[in-house]
């Protein structure tokens, strides 16, 4: 990617001063602003037909629905939500919905009635646009109220309708650098889904990661497969590459091993981004000829040495390991761009971008931990100008858990340790949270709906190490009645995460248990459980 400046801290200024101002309109700075004849996205089909998307023809068929978004009483600040795959009618409809300065809750298609119902009412959505094949989980039902107050559209058969039956809207709504984009829910272990508001200034730190960390460049094929339905998907597939305006591959199909690898060698990426279960799904399969990147990158989950190993042998480049999270997008990482780009130690997640600064915490005092000790990893608020989480929706006490009393450091929640060369390290996660293929799941939500089965008295969720996704899940459970014990009821459990909750968050294995350990204050020790794991 072409910078205006090469020096970081300059060009870090550079992108606060064009996305955070008063003026600042998403639809100027996302599509509007960009050469109509440029192809901002190449939508590609199951059977590797694709289709290109210019600046030009988004423009036009975004302020189409936008007329109809605002003729539906979609106006500033309403949230709209998408349960949506990969395709053009999502990059449409994101771009209507932030040209009338309404504001985008993403649904993973994955997840079951439940989990987006509880979206959908956290929200206040009025208007759902939904793929045809989700149209069921919309339906009226234990979770869905018969008259919601949210209307739903059908992607399949209304969308195309709306766009050709309405003029374009003549001019699209500003909101500034401090109104919403979109709002994304995250989980944590205890209690429900954090709502996490993200501003349209938040596009200056995913130009800036998509510049710095993944160094993508105008002649790049850039692919980054992470689903939209979550952070990395949304801010890094979508959002960051329509801000640059740089092409992006959007794969409109499910994950496969060999057709990723179809992708990769019939389009001829250069760059691509993925969480590590992609690439060790890769590596077991076998590698078509002509596949060579410039770039490779992981999020989502510490990449082991073997993935490493064996993508700088077949892909042709050492793929490199970032982190960072849905209330930040990312922010340390091992760097690709050039004025950036070192050896890092291996194992290391990274130096802290261009805009932010990061620290470890020692773990009994809000003091800097010494070089290499384990620590809390944190967030320097007041010299990190890239930062923009303000707070969680509606969940002050859940805000201030994520900062020092003294309100100077966020706590990410992550333990981990810095060289003297400042190299981040990853330890542990100080809390409960299960990354399953680069999906955060919170063990609150499983548990929550495993007590729902008459035959559970509690639950308890942790992750188990496991070679192709990183984690999965297992659930330790105590009964009513402990002879009611069998391979059904597993069964009957799993599937119930499934109906419930989400298709890929259910437990791999349930043990059954006399009692749970806890704390004398009856706290879950899941640390206890995950060593039985």
């Amino acid at each position: 990617m072409v910078t205006t400046s090469a020096d970081p801290d300059v060009r870090v200024r550079e992108l606060l001063a064009d996305y955070d101002t008063p003026t600042a309109c998403a639809a100027e700075l996302l599509c509007d602003r960009h050469p109509a004849e440029a192809v901002a996205c190449t939508v590609i089909d199951e059977d590797l037909s694709a289709t290109d998307l210019t600046y030009g023809q988004l423009r036009e068929q975004s302020a189409r629905f936008a007329t109809a978004l605002a003729e539906l009483g979609v106006g500033p600040g309403d949230r709209v939500a998408t349960l949506m795959g990969k395709s053009a009618e999502l990059v449409i409809t994101l771009l209507g919905i932030w040209r009338c300065g309404a504001v985008h809750v993403p649904l993973f298609t994955a997840f079951a009635p439940p989990a987006i119902a509880f979206r959908l009412q956290a929200s206040g959505a009025k208007l759902v646009v939904s793929d045809s094949n989700q149209l069921a989980k919309l339906a009226a039902g234990d979770d869905i109220p018969a008259d919601p107050p949210w209307r739903v559209i059908d992607a399949g058969s209304e969308f195309a309708g709306l766009v050709a039956g309405h003029e374009p809207m003549e001019s699209a709504v500003a909101v500034g650098g401090d109104g919403l984009l979109i709002e994304l829910f995250t989980s944590g272990t205890t209690g429900t889904p954090k709502g996490v508001p993200v501003p349209v200034r938040a596009l200056a730190s995913f130009v800036a990661y998509l510049e710095f960390g993944l160094d993508v460049r105008r002649d790049d094929v850039f692919w980054n497969a992470a689903d939209p339905g979550w952070a990395y998907g949304l801010y890094f597939a979508i959002a960051g590459p329509l801000a640059a305006g740089v092409r992006t591959l959007l794969l409109h199909a499910g994950f496969s091993a060999p057709l990723t690898w179809q992708v990769l060698q019939r389009f001829e990426v250069t760059n691509f981004a993925a969480a590590p279960t992609v690439y060790r799904a890769l590596r077991a399969g076998s590698a078509p000829d002509g596949v060579r990147l410039r770039r490779a990158s992981s999020a989502g989950e510490p990449l082991t040495p073997d993935v490493v190993g064996w993508s700088k042998e077949v892909l042709g480049v050492a793929v490199r390991d970032h982190y960072g999270q849905t209330e930040h997008g990312m922010f340390i990482v091992n760097a690709w761009a050039e004025q950036l780009a070192v050896d890092a130690p291996a194992g290391s997640m990274g130096k802290t971008l261009p805009g932010w600064s990061c620290e470890v915490l020692a773990d009994n005092a809000d003091e800097i931990a010494p070089v290499g000790t384990v620590g809390r990893v944190v967030i320097d608020v007041h010299a990190s100008p890239l930062l923009w989480f303000t707070g969680y929706l509606d969940a002050p006490e859940k805000t201030a858990q994520r900062y020092t009393a003294d309100g100077r450091w966020y706590l990410t929640g992550d333990a981990g340790s810095v060289d003297e060369n400042g190299y981040y390290f990853f330890s542990a996660r100080d809390d409960d949270v299960i990354i399953m293929a680069g999906y955060r799941i919170g063990p609150f939500d499983v548990e929550s709906v495993l007590v729902m089965h008459d035959a559970v008295v509690e639950a308890a969720v942790v992750g188990k190490p496991d070679e192709l996704r990183g984690e999965v899940l297992e659930a330790y459970v105590v009964l009513r009645d402990a002879d009611a014990a069998s391979d059904d009821l597993v069964a009957e459990l799993q599937q119930l995460v499934k109906r419930k909750f989400a298709a890929h968050a259910y437990p791999r294995r349930v043990h059954f248990v006399e009692a749970l350990p806890k704390t004398p204050s009856g706290k879950v020790q899941r640390f206890l459980l995950r060593s039985r794991a």
